[in-house]
């Protein structure tokens, strides 16, 4: 049975070089790639994908499966074998749903949206995106249609970022979040506001992408596994363990864009790169899931780049990159700046306490779009409406409002769920370092994060995709995703920073 299983693992290893080949092909899209490339960059994106699904759902996969599916159950239920037979058959199992022309297609036709959204972006007209989207929208739900029965249309997009999560259990945790949330906005709403103008001025581009870099070689990002470059929207992306990149944009009169862009994307990168190196090129490479490696972002960007105790180290550093900006102001005013409440058209650059409310509409815009209950041409009209009713405000145009984000560009529906419940494991987890790092402030002063790494790299990094999101939270703090600390954290912050 091991020869077998030696057969399965470098199936899954060609296969796994392969979609790495393709992920070459994404960063170079999103980066570098000339714009003329695009029709081009499809039809090879297309091949590949064509090329990746028909190995992956091939015959002689299915057998090795099928008699390897028994001798898993004869194992310990944690050893990285029976894991990886077990994940591997839920991916055969979903793949082989899917026709292999419509993965072809699908590659295609996102390929051609993501220019199409750069250009529609860039000149605030969601008419030039719209053919693409209606088209993506068209085939998630052909795609959903290959796992019926299912209790919900959403279901097979989320399982597909989320495995094992489904549409009713994160409406569920939502339901319980929102009016907690709102609450707290509320509340703040009635205290003076917190001065941020100087946050806005004008701070040279490549001395905000030097501190940028600073930080993330602070945080133990590996500069020989990975590299930094622009994007139009940040995002991190691997090719394996050891080559993780990340991406940023810088906006003149936005310190806290690129500033924090870069701390998210780090997160993501000290996840990738610390995954246990026996675990390259197979099925157990990647993350537990994707709100598990927004929870590594969201940790480093919020929990520690947004604390006290991480400015009393970087701010005087700040402060000499930026003496005419910030010389005369206090790091306490600095601190509440970069915590200012304040509704906002943008997710990215949204705070914490109304973050959660700009994944909530997208969710809910998403589950329409899937039903059938609103057509793509009415989405701006949607969007803008529900920016009112949830934040109290209607984006001046198509830029600031649908077009802000890339992810529907790629077909990624089901994608945004994952933010919010990464802020919620973030904080969950953060309860438990505490625990087990009671000292761990005191460090942060001191600019050290070797500790803060190294409990993460035992916890969660180490062990790549082989447990399930649900089950690795529990396995780590002792209860499944749970709201609660996570509005204990706010509370308990806000309060603080407004005086309520």
């Amino acid at each position: 049975m091991q020869e077998k299983l030696n057969l399965l693992k470098e199936k899954m290893a060609t296969i796994w070089d392969l979609s790495m080949i393709g992920a070459l092909m994404g960063w170079d899209q999103q980066t570098y790639m000339p714009p003329k490339g695009a029709e081009e960059r499809g039809e090879q994106m297309a091949t590949l994908s064509r090329l990746v699904h028909e190995m992956a759902t091939s015959d002689e996969v299915g057998k090795l499966l099928d008699e390897l599916v028994p001798y898993a159950q004869t194992l310990d239920p944690d050893s990285d074998d029976a894991r990886l037979i077990k994940l591997a058959k839920r991916e055969y199992d979903k793949q082989t749903r899917v026709p292999a022309e419509k993965v072809a297609e699908y590659a295609r036709v996102t390929t051609m949206a993501q220019g199409a959204w750069v250009q529609a972006r860039s000149e605030s007209n969601f008419a030039l995106f719209q053919p693409h989207l209606e088209k993506i929208v068209e085939l998630r739900r052909e795609y959903a249609s290959y796992f019926a029965p299912y209790d919900h249309v959403y279901d097979p997009l989320l399982d597909d970022f989320e495995p094992g999560l489904k549409t009713a259990e994160v409406q569920e945790i939502f339901a319980r979040l929102r009016p907690q949330q709102v609450e707290l906005i509320q509340a703040i709403a009635t205290r003076p506001q917190v001065d941020d103008s100087f946050l806005h001025l004008k701070y040279d581009d490549q001395k905000q992408w030097n501190f940028g870099v600073e930080v993330a070689t602070r945080f133990g990002y590996d500069w020989q596994a990975g590299r930094q470059d622009r994007s139009a929207h940040p995002f991190t992306t691997s090719f394996g363990i050891r080559d993780v990149r990340i991406t940023t944009r810088v906006i003149e009169d936005q310190l806290p864009s690129a500033l924090f862009g870069t701390m998210h994307e780090t997160g993501h990168a000290l996840y990738q790169q610390g995954i246990d190196w026996k675990y390259r090129r197979s099925a157990l490479g990647g993350a537990a899931s994707l709100a598990v490696h927004e929870s590594q972002s969201r940790m480093w960007e919020n929990l520690v780049g947004r604390s006290r105790a991480f400015w009393r180290f970087f701010y005087p550093r700040l402060q000499e990159y930026f003496p005419q900006q910030l010389g005369n102001v206090s790091m306490e005013a600095f601190y509440k700046a970069i915590n200012k409440v304040e509704p906002s058209f943008i997710r990215v650059e949204a705070d914490e306490a109304t973050y959660n409310l700009h994944i909530m509409l997208r969710l809910e815009l998403e589950i329409a779009l899937m039903e059938g209950s609103l057509e793509v041409k009415h989405l701006p009209e949607a969007w803008n409406t529900r920016m009112k009713e949830y934040l109290g405000i209607t984006p001046p145009n198509d830029r600031l409002g649908v077009l802000q984000d890339i992810h529907w560009s790629g077909g990624m529906i089901g994608y945004f769920p994952t933010y919010a419940l990464g802020n919620l494991i973030s904080v969950q987890l953060w309860e438990k370092i505490l625990q087990d790092i009671p000292n761990l402030e005191e460090q942060i002063e001191r600019g050290e994060f070797s500790a803060l790494l190294g409990w993460l790299r035992e916890k969660i990094h180490r062990h790549g995709s082989k447990f399930e999101p649900q089950e690795l939270v529990e396995k780590v703090t002792g209860s499944k995703i749970d709201p609660q600390p996570y509005i204990r954290y706010l509370n308990t912050k806000y309060r603080d920073i407004y005086g309520f």
